[in-house]
């Protein structure tokens, strides 16, 4: 079987699990429903793989999406964040010593590896550094993947069955035909992709792809030089891929790899999420931020994942996908520096 094949044997699990998700009403079904299939179809070892290539094609999307729900009543509320980043910085460490402590004590881990695993930081970047300190990068990948697939899963179900919270809460955007847009307005959506993804990559945010066409199209809609998202079928499109690609990290890896490492990244994200619930009880209080908010914020999913579920719950996106870049740039800077500090070896 052919890798084009077997990709688009994931993009038709991904697809059916998105409609069947939705149907039943899960929280960000077009992501959450191919996520689980296709991890569930890699553990069993089905003829799926990643389709890679499609990532860098609809993360943009993703992000001018996101961008468009911006406003500049938002904006002024940025000075008012501030405590909400101060109580950031013991949480990250708070959490990361706890998934530290299991990986290296419950897993056996080699130091190197644990450490690296157990950061709340973006797999790219954690795979990338870890790997060059001589860390295991299969395992470092297998934890962030494990990582970001149960915290969405368990973030989203949480706030669907939990606290009733459905996909099409208040503050999501409708559906938005192919149809609605002007000439005008395919031209300006498409220019936040074309300007903003050079952008991200010349000023080096992390995750460029996503956040900046992200802050393009806030500018261009903060601007009113376009006032619609992009059409819905497009960003549906995107969350599948996405998704998907998600599910299929755990393609390859053999029935005990995969038992071992969700086991462990389930220890670690009940130890991450409850330290999140914590700190966020923390933030509440001393902001009056509402819970909800504050959790997303602290949740340590991916950031195009926890952005996404912002807006599909109603959440504040820009406060959300704030926190979470800061979160990925404290841990990139300082997982390094402490790396070296204490002279972690393997």
């Amino acid at each position: 079987m052919t890798p084009i094949l077997k990709q688009a044997i994931a993009l038709l699990i991904g697809t059916s699990a998105g409609l069947l998700a939705y149907r039943v009403g899960m929280p960000l079904p077009w992501m959450l429903g191919p996520m689980i299939a296709n991890t569930v179809v890699a553990v069993m070892h089905g003829p799926i793989l990643a389709p890679i290539k499609l990532r860098p094609i609809v993360i943009p999307v993703i992000g001018v999406m996101l961008g468009s729900s911006i406003t500049a009543e938002i904006l002024q509320q940025l000075d008012e964040w501030t405590l909400t980043l101060v109580v950031m910085v013991p949480f990250l460490a708070t959490a990361a010593l706890g998934s530290y402590t299991i990986y290296r004590r419950i897993g056996k881990y080699d130091a190197v590896t644990a450490y690296f695993s157990s950061m709340p930081g973006g797999l790219a970047e954690m795979l990338l550094i870890g790997g060059a300190n001589g860390g295991i990068e299969r395992r470092i990948a297998l934890a962030h993947a494990s990582r970001v697939l149960l915290v969405v899963t368990f973030v989203g179900l949480f706030y669907g069955i939990v606290l009733g919270v459905q996909s099409g809460a208040a503050g999501a955007k409708a559906w938005v035909g192919l149809g609605a847009l002007s000439i005008a307005d395919w031209v300006w959506l498409g220019g936040c992709v074309v300007l903003g993804v050079p952008l991200g990559r010349l000023v080096r945010l992390p995750a460029p792809l996503m956040l900046g066409p992200m802050l393009v199209s806030a500018a261009a809609h903060l601007l009113h030089l376009v006032e619609v998202p992009p059409p819905s079928l497009l960003v549906i499109g995107a969350q599948i891929v996405l998704g998907s690609v998600i599910g299929c990290r755990f393609v390859g890896a053999t029935a005990r790899e995969v038992a071992q490492d969700l086991k462990l990244g389930m220890a670690s994200s009940i130890v991450m999420l409850v330290v999140a619930v914590l700190f966020s009880v923390v933030t509440w209080q001393l902001t009056g931020t509402p819970l909800s908010q504050v959790f997303l914020a602290y949740s340590p999913g991916g950031l195009t994942e926890m952005s996404l579920l912002a807006l599909a719950l109603g959440q504040d996106v820009a406060y959300v996908s704030v926190m979470h870049i800061l979160r990925i740039l404290m841990v990139i800077v300082a997982a390094p520096f402490v790396f070296g500090r204490r002279g972690i070896k393997s």
